[in-house]
């Protein structure tokens, strides 16, 4: 019997982490499902050994943007409407006035907004945005593309990106059944649901209880738990170096314990150096009282400024930075590319260092999985870097409603930074078995068998199962 072929469509570099840097491709290679990655990113997966078909000529139809905006506020208005909350104002961004042509996009779309701000109005956006895509060229070789090679299904590996619209719509044009993979535990709150296919995948049930909320019309059938590939790498215990060869390979003092510093990006916390330098303080003062700490710093993947550079400079010695391995191709979201190394530098950095420290990152998971704690910064510095950014607005977010109390250990000053480093290392409180059940309510577990869940999922749908 031949072997049942799967588009795995690449959109973002985001999605070459969960499904070509980890052993999803091995897997499905075991069930005997023939993976072709249909990719957009400057990465090449075919220098890995498989199967890989580019995406090019990449060029959706130009209101489609547009309206993709237009459709994000519109739904944020009526969520903002049906329960009360104005949180999800808070997922709206400014928009650019920087050029003529920015002012022109942004008139348009204040009227589009204006014209279809309901739930009639929002299908009417998606009937368009269809209608416009479907009349480029870049959808026509998407079909091309699609009857040449005769896919028995197509997933996609973001449900966030403009471009994979196309390639979606060709398929349900041919018959060919898709999905969609939810890529984050905070993306359905956000409005950020831009592709329409036969299926989603999430990471819980709670997620599919989120997605039932803000996308009613979407069937209860339609909407497959598995969790996310982007953990797995930390049960790999192949892939875990001794302490004594990481320290060596990074250049860490053998008499030190480390305790990591995640970074953010610039939009989450633009005073994040500020919270380096004030984490530094308190680890230096513990080390004059007997203690012997350091901190491994690891930035934001996809932030390649040099914010940090005098803070780490500055504690030299005590401040060793662990760069994520991650490349900055065009600059712009979608060609930040990860790397498979960086999944185990990740695991790895996590497995020799203590804890982790950071504002509000789902950093708290990957150390879950190790049973280790994470603690969130929780005030505001004196001096701030942007006008009326508020730390305590971040942890307003919606996702953040489903941690249980305990599951962090909040810095509330400064000042009693230190003393609660103290208590973390004497294990005074049960924050990681707590956040171990927060791990486990946004991602299903085990969550070293996602792949085999979405895997699974995939059979099933292909020979007509219940799922």
């Amino acid at each position: 019997m031949k072997n049942k072929k799967i588009f795995i469509l690449i959109p973002s570099g985001i999605a070459l982490r969960n499904f070509a840097f980890t052993k999803f491709h091995d897997l499905a290679k075991a069930q005997n499902l023939d993976i072709t990655y249909w990719n957009s990113t400057p990465f090449s997966i075919s220098e890995m050994g498989y199967k890989e078909i580019r995406l090019d000529n990449i060029k959706p139809h130009w209101l489609t943007d547009i309206l993709k905006n237009a459709r994000k506020t519109i739904e944020l208005n009526l969520n903002i409407k049906n329960t009360g909350d104005p949180i999800y104002n808070a997922y709206k961004f400014p928009a650019s006035n920087k050029s003529i042509k920015a002012v022109v996009k942004n008139v348009i779309t204040k009227v589009i907004i204006f014209l279809f701000s309901s739930s009639k109005g929002l299908e009417k956006i998606k009937q368009i945005i269809n209608k416009k895509e479907r009349s480029t060229d870049y959808y026509n070789s998407c079909i091309n593309t699609l009857e040449i090679e005769k896919p028995d299904f197509l997933f996609c590996t973001n449900q966030r990106i403009v471009d994979a619209i196309a390639p979606l719509l060709a398929a349900r044009d041919i018959d060919i059944p898709t999905a969609t993979f939810i890529f984050s535990w905070d993306n359905l709150p956000k409005a950020t649901l831009v592709v329409d296919t036969d299926y989603y995948f999430v990471w819980s049930d709670f997620m599919k209880k989120e997605m039932h909320q803000y996308y009613p019309q979407i069937k209860a059938n339609q909407i497959i738990v598995t969790g996310t590939p982007q953990f797995e790498p930390h049960y790999d215990n192949e892939t875990i170096k001794t302490k004594e060869a990481f320290y060596k390979d990074y250049n860490l003092d053998s008499k030190k314990e480390y305790v990591c510093f995640s970074g953010d990006d610039v939009t989450t916390s633009p005073d994040d150096p500020k919270y380096l330098e004030d984490f530094a303080r308190a680890i230096a003062s513990l080390n004059t009282k007997g203690y012997n700490l350091g901190i491994v710093f690891r930035k934001c993947p996809v932030d390649f400024s040099g914010r940090y550079d005098n803070i780490v400079s500055k504690y030299n010695g005590l401040i060793v930075e662990v760069a994520p391995k991650w490349q900055n191709v065009n600059n712009t979201w979608n060609t930040m590319l990860p790397s498979k190394e960086d999944n185990i530098l990740l695991s790895n950095t996590i497995a020799h260092s203590l804890f982790v420290v950071n504002l509000g990152s789902s950093m708290v998971f990957d150390y879950a999985a190790f049973n280790k704690t994470c603690g969130y910064f929780n005030y505001n510095q004196e001096v701030q870097l942007k006008a009326n950014w508020n730390i305590h607005q971040c942890y307003k977010y919606v996702h953040f409603r489903s941690m249980p109390n305990g599951a962090v250990i909040y810095f509330d000053k400064a000042e009693e930074i230190e003393a609660k480093i103290v208590g973390i290392i004497s294990k005074e409180s049960d924050t990681a078995e707590k956040a171990k059940l927060w791990f486990d309510t946004i991602c299903k577990s085990p969550q070293k068998e996602s792949s085999q869940r979405i895997l699974k999922a995939i059979t099933a749908i292909l020979s007509k199962e219940n799922i």
